[in-house]
């Protein structure tokens, strides 16, 4: 003997289902810009600071080297470029191998 049973037995609806609205759901955050900053010390010349930050930062003029130089020494220190967490440690590594004194890395 051969039983039927209907769709309301299985709680199969006839109907098609739908899905809550998800905009409010989901939050998009940026990724954290991270700081590279110098700091002053007493042994790292003016030449030896403005050389590095010219060869080791992307796109920085000698004029902002220098200016960046001079801030370091006069405040103590120097934020010396904003970003993305990957190429600011790799700037943070390069300026601190080539023998600057550095800030850990900090979330601006």
């Amino acid at each position: 003997m051969a039983m039927v049973l209907s769709a309301e037995i299985y709680g199969m609806a006839t109907a098609p289902t739908i899905a809550p609205e998800r905009k409010s759901q989901v939050t998009r955050k940026p990724y954290p810009n991270y700081k590279v900053i110098v700091l002053n010390d007493d042994f790292n010349t003016f030449q030896h600071v403005h050389d590095c930050l010219v060869k080791y930062i992307p796109g920085m003029s000698s004029d902002r080297a220098w200016e960046l130089t001079n801030q370091v020494h006069f405040e103590g220190l120097a934020i010396v470029w904003v970003g993305p967490q990957e190429p600011a440690e790799l700037y943070h590594q390069q300026l601190s191998r080539a023998g600057l004194t550095m800030a850990p890395l900090e979330k601006a």
